[in-house]
C-alpha cells in the first residue's frame, strides 16, 4: 500500500505540461477542481475525463502510474459512496429499516466517486510535472500580494513544498522500518484491533526519530548555504508568461464556459 503513495513525487520530462508555468499549473489545478463541483450531468462529467486524460497524454506520464496512485484512497472513496447510496432522499427503489436506496443516491454515489478520482488524479498530476523549486516559486509568486500584509509568504511555500518533497521520502524510510521489523518477528496482520495499534509503536517511534534527523539536517545544510529566506534573494530562473501558457489558460477558459452552458440544461 506504501509503494502506491504517489502524491509528492516529481517525475522530470520535457512535455508542454512539465513546460508550464508553476503559476498557471497551480492556478488551473484550483478552476479544475472548482469545475468538477460545478458539473452535474454525465455529459459534463465526460467532457472532464476526457480533458483530463489528454492532459495525461501530453504529460507523458504512464496511464498505470495514475491508477496505482488512487489505490490508497480506494477505502474512503468507497465509503463515501456507500454513504452517498443509502443516506440520500428521493424516490426510493428499495428499502429496509433505516436502510434505503433511492434513485438519486446512485446518482448522487457514481458522481461522487468519479469526482474525488479525478480531483486526486488533478493534484496529483501538478506535483508529477512541477519540481519542488518551481512550485515553492510559483506559490510565492501567487502570494506575493499577501506580503504587504506582512505575511510569510516565501516561509510558508517553502514549508509547503519541503512538505510535499519529504512525503516519498517518509514513505521509503516506513517501507525500511516495517522491512526491518518484519525481519525481527514483529506481526502486524494478526490480532485485534488494539494489538495492532500497539504493533505500530515500533514503526512510528524511530519513524519519528528519523523525520527529526533529517530536518535538523536540512537545517544544518540551509545554514551553511547562508540560507536567509527572502531577504535579498534572487532566482536563477525567472518566471515567465510563455505562449503555451497563454493557450493553457484560453483552453481552462473554453472548459468552463462548455460547463457552465452544460450545468444550465442539466447535462
Amino acid at each position: 500500500m506504501l509503494k502506491d503513495i504517489t502524491i509528492g513525487q516529481f517525475f522530470p520530462g520535457d512535455s508542454a505540461v512539465h513546460r508550464l508555468d508553476p503559476r498557471v499549473k497551480i492556478v488551473l489545478t484550483v478552476a479544475f477542481i472548482v469545475l468538477l463541483f460545478l458539473a452535474e450531468g454525465p455529459i459534463s462529467y465526460a467532457l472532464i475525463v476526457a480533458f483530463l486524460a489528454i492532459i495525461i497524454g501530453i504529460s507523458r506520464i504512464s496511464p498505470k502510474l495514475v491508477v496505482r496512485g488512487l489505490r490508497p484512497i480506494l477505502f474512503i472513496v468507497a465509503f463515501t459512496a456507500v454513504l452517498n447510496l443509502f443516506y440520500t432522499p428521493g424516490e426510493y427503489i428499495w428499502q429496509w429499516g433505516f436502510l434505503h436506496i433511492s434513485r438519486e443516491g446512485i446518482r448522487t454515489a457514481i458522481f461522487m466517486v468519479i469526482r474525488l478520482m479525478l480531483l486526486i488524479i488533478a493534484t496529483s498530476m501538478l506535483t508529477y510535472t512541477t519540481s519542488p523549486i518551481q512550485l515553492t516559486d510559483g506559490l510565492e509568486r501567487l502570494l506575493s500580494p499577501l506580503k504587504k500584509l506582512h505575511a510569510p509568504v516565501h516561509e510558508l511555500s517553502m514549508m509547503m513544498s519541503i512538505a510535499l518533497r519529504f512525503i516519498p521520502t517518509l514513505i521509503e524510510e516506513t517501507e525500511k522500518i516495517i522491512s526491518a521489523q518484519k525481519a525481527r518477528g514483529a506481526d502486524f496482520e494478526s490480532g485485534s484491533l488494539v494489538q495492532r495499534a500497539k504493533a505500530m509503536i515500533p514503526i512510528l517511534v524511530p519513524l519519528f526519530i528519523s523525520a527529526f534527523r533529517r530536518a535538523d539536517e536540512l537545517a544544518t545544510a540551509m545554514e551553511c548555504r547562508l540560507y536567509r529566506g527572502d531577504v535579498g534573494r534572487t532566482r536563477m530562473r525567472q518566471l515567465k508568461i510563455a505562449r503555451v501558457d497563454i493557450c493553457a489558460m484560453l483552453i481552462c477558459a473554453a472548459m468552463f464556459a462548455a460547463i457552465l452552458l452544460l450545468r444550465r440544461y442539466g447535462l
